[in-house]
């Protein structure tokens, strides 16, 4: 065997082996019907859903599919919920108010179901009836294909990643992250990260589950707009990264910190380049100056593939 196709079993093998972590989340029964797939599909899979009086099934870059067997039973999803939590759903209350839970391995399980409300507000669930199992991966290449553009003068510049919801932008931010923290290819430089639903760094019992770098500051659950704010007056960043720019609060953070000399690693949901330049939101962080790359990424045939912007090009359509 040659020495890249050995490196490429490995590769398989490391991504099946990360997948086998996340099925230990689900009751023996569902186990079984998860162990079926075969190494690639292991490899490639990133969610697993469960859903009350539906199959099992596993999302890949392909899509989504039914792993076959009896519907998923109320039960089920109760021993998902004791699985992740070790049997204590009362001391995760906090994170489930949120719609879900992060779990040791540095898994994401979101809920969906009947709410409890509180004076108005979500308060947790009365009963859960569906479960996702995001399988988050350390994929120290993802950054290969981009992080040389992004950088300008042997730092890197404030860069929103780009691409349609379950695109991979969170595993591309997530190496940003680590390459500019550990000074990987790039100047070292000191990073604070506002991770809101716990996905970026993965933080369990105080400790990243994630590898986001050794000059990495984590600021967990907390909304983005108030934690760049307070990322800036106690932390003295070199770049804030956050996940999914989403409302205005966020960019007029975002504005607020380019203003003072910080540079941004950030992402956002665009079909295109097109579909970026005509979101407002997203096309005045261009225009602003708050922004100078875009990584943008797509699909053909299956596989992912990236392009790198300028803000001119961004605004433009060169």
């Amino acid at each position: 065997m040659y020495k890249s196709e050995v490196s490429h079993m490995d590769e398989l093998g490391a991504r099946a082996a990360r997948f086998d972590s996340a099925v230990l989340l689900l009751p023996h029964g569902l186990r079984e019907r998860a162990r079926r797939l075969t190494l690639s599909e292991r490899a490639s899979c990133e969610e697993l859903r469960l859903r009350t009086g539906r199959p099992l099934t596993a999302v890949t870059p392909a899509g989504e599919r039914p792993l076959g067997g009896e519907p998923v039973t109320a039960r089920e999803i109760d021993a998902l919920l004791d699985i992740a939590t070790g049997a204590s759903a009362y001391s995760a209350r906090d994170s489930m108010r949120g719609g879900y839970l992060t779990v040791r391995g540095g898994f994401r399980v979101g809920l969906c179901g009947t709410v409890l409300l509180r004076d108005g507000r979500a308060a947790g669930f009365k009963t859960v009836t569906s479960a996702a199992i995001r399988i988050s991966r350390q994929i120290r290449d993802a950054a290969d294909p981009v992080f040389g553009p992004l950088c300008r003068d042997g730092a890197i510049c404030s860069t929103l990643v780009v691409s349609p919801p379950g695109g991979g932008k969170t595993t591309l931010l997530r190496e940003l992250v680590r390459r500019v923290s550990d000074g990987e290819g790039a100047e070292p430089m000191r990073v604070a990260l506002v991770d809101e639903r716990s996905e970026l760094a993965a933080l369990f019992d105080g400790k990243p589950c994630m590898d986001v770098g050794s000059r990495t500051d984590v600021l967990d659950s907390c909304p983005r707009a108030e934690g760049i704010t307070m990322l800036l007056r106690a932390m003295n960043p070199q770049v804030i990264a956050f996940d999914e720019i989403t409302a205005a609060e966020d960019c007029a953070a975002a504005e607020a910190a380019s203003r003072c000399g910080v540079r941004l690693l950030a992402s956002a949901h665009a079909d295109s380049p097109r579909d970026l330049r005509e979101k407002a939101m997203y096309r005045a962080l261009f225009e602003d100056g708050v922004f100078e790359k875009a990584a943008v990424i797509g699909s053909a045939g299956g596989r992912r593939q990236y392009r790198v912007l300028d803000a001119g090009e961004v605004l433009h359509g060169l």
